[in-house]
Parts: C-alpha cells; structure tokens; sequence
C-alpha cells in the first residue's frame, strides 16, 4: 500500500496539473460572485453546463486513480484507507475545481448501500457512480410519510422475478438528473411498518418512473417529486432481502450521517457567517451596534460547536468506528446556525433583500434567506432532522459529545434570540 507522504506527493501533482490553486486569504467586499444560496434558480443551460463540469471532473478525477481512494480494488478502487481519502479532499478543497454537489447523495449514500446490499447486476454500476458518468438519488420521503419514513405508503408487490411499483416520492434531491435511485417500498402491508419494507436500485429512466421538479421559493428545483405506475423492475434490483428494507435504510441513514460530519460546509454556513461579518463591516450596516455585535458572535460560537464536533467525528473515523448518534446532531446544529445567520442578515439588511439595486452583496442575501427557511422550518426540516436522528438511534446510548452538542445548539439559539427574536 502506497504510504501517505508519497500519496500526498502524488495528489498535489495531479491537482496542481489540473487545477488553480484557489485564492487564500480573507474574502473581499465586491470581489468575485456574491451568490450565497446553493438553490438558486438556474436556466437549463447552465444547469446543463454545471453537470457537464462536474462530469468531466470527476472523470479525470477517477482516471487518475483519485476517484475512489479507499473502494475496494476488485470494482476499481483504489484499495487505500480512509485517511488517504481524508488526506485527498482536504488537499482538493484548496483548489478551484467544478461544483460536484451534484454528487453528494449519489456518492455519499447510495453509492455505498448498492456496493453493500445490492446483487452483480446493481454491484456493477458502482464505479461508474464514482467516475460521475452516472448519479444517485434516495427515494426515501413520501407526501404521508415525511420524518416517519417507516410510514411509507409506495408499494412493491412481486411479479415472478419482478416488481411492480406504485406510489410516490417527494423532496428527492437531484432525481431530475439522477440515473439511479435507491428505492423503499411497502412490500408487506400485514407486516409492522418497520418490517414490511423492501429496497430497491430504480433506473430512473425506466417504463413508469415520472420525475417532476418542484420549484421553490428560490426559483431553483434541485427537489423534485417522483411518481411510479406500475413501472417494473427485476429482482436482481433488489437491495437486500425481501422485507428487510428497514436495515438497509439505517445503513444509508449512517451515511449521510458521516457526511454531514465530514466538516464540509454542507449547508453554507461558515460561507454565510463570513459574508455576514463582511456585511456588518460595511458603512452603515450595523456593525457597531452592539446588539448586531452580539448576534454574530452567538453564530460564531454555534458555528464552532460544530467544527469542534466535527473533529471528534473525524477522529472516530480515523480509529475505525462507525457514524453514531452524536453525526446525526450535524444537520440540526446547521439548520438552527444557517436561521440564525439569516435572521440576523435579515435584520441588518431590511428592504435591501426585497428589491435588487445591483448593489453587491446585498440583495444576494435574498435567496439565503429563502433556502434557509426550507431548512430551518421548524414544523419541517428541523422536526425532520430529529425525528429522523431518533427513527436511526432509538435505544443508542447517549454520548457526552451529542449531548453537548445540542445543548451548546438549543442554548446559543435561544441567547442569539434575545434582541433578533427568531420566527
């Protein structure tokens, strides 16, 4: 096995052959693209444009064998550790590559269920999800079915060596560019919920599998709803065994944890805490008002909790332990800084954020705002992110790490709330 200091040699030569460095340093005002939202409304054209990027990217990316560092070398992987991988995205991220959001769910989720659960047929798409030439989605949430996945309603009946699909999905990421989809569906209606579930790999392209993107207030339509009409797919689809979709599902849920704990910026929020106190900073704007001073730094501190937290996750990695509950804890922290954040951006910016003047930074704050509303309902996402955490860690013991972590979480929101009261 190639040891770390030669692999590290070998990756910056391969990035620095293909990419620019990225600019290091402090942000300035007026420089560069002031977008802040990741759902912002894009033409189809640049949509397209975005994914021809990413494609392209991950492809070279994967060629150079660093595309799939740690996949077993039997499906093209590189057969390295997890800290080779680690060593790798945090060389990448001090550079200027395409965006591959685009393959946050379909590499950090259902690419690693299809390897697991999934039979020779579903196994060999695998690498081709990690060179990009193909993209995931999770087809987990129904209208009826929102945070209790479990009480989904889709159904799969079998048909001799298929199945026949009826039912409908919602929220799903990314499914209007997806290939593939990781599917439940109520396989056993006289089964307990849990136990009446099967999982399937979907062609997205298949007879009777219906894609609509939902628009949102952003004008974006990264989310989508998806529809089956007796659309048939064969057995050797089918992820794991018959009625024990409930495992699969917290295999995928333990995932997404990982990912969300990865110390990426997944929702925006170190980008957005900065671009607030460069907003704060300006003429004008708040920044010696001591109750604007105070807002910021209970985000500042929420926004450390997390990153304290995240590497405790990433030392948990690197001994060799699996996601636990306290990685659930990421996605609620997030959501609950990101509303603070843009409650507080809200109120410096007042009327800015209703009408654009071309000033940069301003009205930009627009669709923030709206994105984080999407996240951070708390009759939606953040009721979600928890009932989801308590579906996937019922009867976990509770680590002294969650349990600071969310008490840090509930106890700064509720402080940054005393003069920027959140709705």
């Amino acid at each position: 096995m190639i040891d770390l200091t030669t692999f590290a040699t070998d990756a910056e030569a391969f990035l620095s052959a293909h990419a620019t460095r990225a600019q290091s340093g402090t942000p300035e005002w007026g420089v560069g693209d002031d977008t802040l939202s990741g759902y912002a409304a894009r033409s189809e054209a640049d949509e397209l444009e975005r994914v021809r990027l990413a494609k392209a990217w991950k492809a070279l990316e994967f060629d150079a064998g660093f595309g799939w560092i740690s996949g077993p070398v039997d499906f093209g992987g590189g057969g390295l550790t997890a800290e080779h991988d680690r060593i790798y995205l945090e060389m990448r991220s001090q550079y200027d590559i395409a965006s591959l959001d685009v393959y946050g769910i379909s590499l950090g989720m259902v690419a690693p269920s299809f390897l697991k659960f999934g039979g020779s047929d579903v196994q060999s798409v695998v690498p081709s999800m990690f060179r990009g030439d193909l993209i995931g989605c999770q087809l987990f949430s129904e209208p009826g079915a929102g945070s209790d996945v479990a009480g989904l309603s889709t159904r799969a009946e079998r048909d001799g060596d298929e199945w026949v699909l009826n039912g409908q999905k919602v929220w799903t990421s990314v499914a209007h560019l997806a290939d593939w989809g990781l599917l439940l569906a109520r396989s056993n209606p006289d089964a307990p919920k849990h136990k009446g579930i099967t999982a399937f790999a979907v062609d997205m392209g298949a007879p009777g599998v219906e894609v609509r993107p939902l628009k949102m207030m952003t004008g974006g339509t990264e989310f989508n709803e998806v529809f089956f009409n007796d659309a048939r797919i064969p057995d050797t689809h089918r992820l794991g065994d018959v009625d024990a979709g409930w495992g699969v599902a917290i295999s995928t849920l333990m995932n997404e944890r990982a990912l969300g704990a990865s110390g990426g910026d997944i929702f925006g929020v170190n980008r957005s805490l900065e671009r607030l106190r460069m907003l704060a900073s300006q003429p004008g704007m708040g920044g010696d008002d001591p109750l604007v001073r105070q807002g910021i730094a209970k985000a500042y501190s929420m926004a450390e909790t997390i990153r304290y937290q995240a590497n405790a996750a990433d030392a948990r990695r690197k001994a060799g332990l699996p996601p636990g509950p306290a990685e659930s804890l990421f996605k609620l922290a997030s959501t609950e800084t990101l509303r603070l954040i843009t409650h507080l951006a809200g109120q410096i910016l007042g009327a800015h954020v209703t009408a654009d003047t071309g000033e940069w930074g301003l009205y930009s704050w627009a669709d923030q705002i709206l994105t984080a509303r999407r996240w951070a309902s708390p009759a939606a996402a953040t009721r979600s992110c928890a009932t989801s955490s308590a579906n996937a860690s019922s009867a976990s013991p509770r680590s002294p790490a969650s349990a600071e972590l969310l008490r840090c979480d509930r106890a700064a929101t509720r402080s940054g709330c005393r003069h920027f009261d959140l709705p």
